[in-house]
């Protein structure tokens, strides 16, 4: 598996052009991705077409995301209130290492060397596994795929179902060669069959569950009001991780606060809807700080911004942390169709990926550069999204920053970027044409001139503009322009 850096970039990774060119070569991977993808959509497009209220639920999860953003400060120091009230103890993380830092301390702290793992895109993130690796603690995925993943020493590919690029008989073959190293070994024979397979698991990840005294979680949801953590799952290996063990620590972005519980009434509809197609999510557990005899002895939650604060300053890009991470938009994306998710580079692919990555990570490496132009701009990703983000918006926001460059807040630092290699022309055209159309008179002789040599038109643009004109041509000059039209049209009809 590449390994990832504490901002969650994978080591080597090339840019998104690079990797999505050997990705589109694969014809298994894009045979896995597109049925996958279109069942899931299809499924989903059925689930939401029976509410009736579906796109007043919709603004309804944008204005509580929204006011809570805008009060967040207010709203943490709440949350970290009810869960210390609660018995809790709440750690604050300004970036991966010290959330790392922070995490291994607690595992060390109870003797323990192996943590079981609820699903967490947060932990992925901060690339807490290969943290917990270099302290000597091992870590299990318990979600299916999540396993897949692991047992694989590969990477998640989708947000909500992270092992969509395998097959069945690619997961047989890693549960035959991989299962006996990580504990329990898969049965013999095995076949393909996703009931044995299932059962493989299952048997695997039970003695897991039993042993393990430690347990780590992320969360889709905590309400401020009461300091409940909630987690949307389901198999019912979450539930296990955060009932049995002695000791639970959730690692959790400071964006997924909601002010009350009465708000969870909303994204019980919408969530489960846009990520699974389900009228009820199958396991909804909740917990608040921890309750003699029931369920762990000690609760841990590690609030973490890495990032967030920055993306929050910016009025056009904070949108994203709106996110409720149902994978809608990953299913409707034809780029994500055919690229799949490992050529983003990031924990977090797709559409959402391509907006929230370069601004918790910040625009100066190569592979999130080039993030914002994957993307067609379609605005699929905008219609299925249950919080409406208008991720073809930030996409050009983000886009001109790349290409504009100087500075961003990052950790709280302001620091310069370097515009993007490769797009001195587009700037110097935008420059261009500034100076142009605020000058009338050579916009007019401008336009009568390419009218009047519009037969000389190329079909496609010289150096830099190649890559553009390789699968378009240039659009044909009229013969004359609107401004020379209307003008002739309005002294006809005198």
């Amino acid at each position: 598996m590449t390994g990832a850096t504490g901002t969650g970039t994978y080591l080597g990774m090339p840019a998104f052009p690079d990797a999505a060119r050997e990705a589109v070569r694969d014809d298994v991977l894009r045979a896995n991705l597109r049925h996958a993808t279109h069942t899931i959509r299809d499924k989903r497009a059925r689930a939401v077409a029976e509410l009736a209220d579906w796109d007043r639920l919709r603004a309804a999860g944008k204005a509580v995301k929204d006011h809570t953003l805008r009060h967040l400060d207010r709203y943490l120091v709440q949350l970290e209130e009810a869960v210390t009230a609660a018995g809790g103890t709440v750690h604050w993380a300004v970036d991966a290492e010290e959330a790392n830092r922070i995490v291994t301390g607690l595992v060390l702290a109870t003797g323990e060397r192996e943590v079981v793992k609820v699903k967490s895109m947060a932990t992925q993130e901060i690339g807490l596994n290969e943290a917990l690796e270099a302290a000597g603690i091992a870590a299990y995925e318990t979600d299916l795929a999540e396993l897949i993943v692991q047992l694989g020493h590969d990477r998640p590919s989708h947000i909500l179902v992270p092992a969509i690029h395998r097959n069945r008989a690619e997961i047989r073959d890693i549960f035959r060669t991989e299962m006996g190293r990580w504990g329990r070994a898969a049965p013999e024979p095995l076949g393909d069959d996703p009931r044995e397979l299932a059962e493989a698991a299952r048997l695997h990840l039970r003695e897991k569950f039993l042993r393990a005294k430690v347990a780590v979680s992320g969360a889709n949801f905590m309400v401020a009001e009461t300091g409940t953590m909630v987690v949307f799952e389901s198999e019912g290996n979450g539930r296990m991780c955060l009932t049995l063990p002695e000791t639970l620590i959730s690692v959790v972005g400071v964006e997924k606060v909601v002010p009350t519980f009465r708000d969870l009434e909303i994204f019980l509809q919408t969530l489960p809807r846009s990520s699974t197609a389900e009228r009820m999510n199958p396991y909804t557990t909740m917990w608040t700080g921890t309750t003699d005899g029931d369920g762990p002895s000690a609760f841990h939650l590690v609030l973490l911004d890495n990032g967030r604060t920055d993306t929050l300053a910016d009025e056009v890009g904070r949108q994203a942390l709106r996110c409720i991470r149902c994978s809608a938009c990953l299913n409707v994306c034809p780029v994500y169709e055919r690229a799949g998710g490992h050529a983003y580079g990031s924990v977090y692919p797709g559409p959402i990926g391509a907006i929230l990555s370069p601004q918790l990570r910040g625009t100066g490496s190569e592979i999130d550069a080039s993030l914002p132009y994957a993307s067609t701009l379609c605005g699929a990703c905008y219609e299925v999204c249950p919080v409406a983000i208008d991720i073809p918006e930030v996409l050009v926001h983000l886009r001109e920053r790349v290409a504009q460059g100087g500075p961003v807040t990052r950790d709280g630092i302001r620091v310069t970027v370097r515009p993007a290699h490769g797009h001195t022309a587009e700037r110097a055209a935008m420059r261009a044409a500034r100076l142009l159309l605020d000058r009338p008179a050579a916009l007019r002789a401008g336009e009568r001139l390419l009218a009047r040599a519009r037969r000389l038109r190329p079909r496609r643009l010289p150096g830099p503009g190649r890559a553009w004109t390789d699968t378009r041509e240039l659009p044909a000059l009229p013969a004359e322009s609107f401004r020379d039209w209307w003008t002739r049209e309005r002294e006809a009809s005198r």
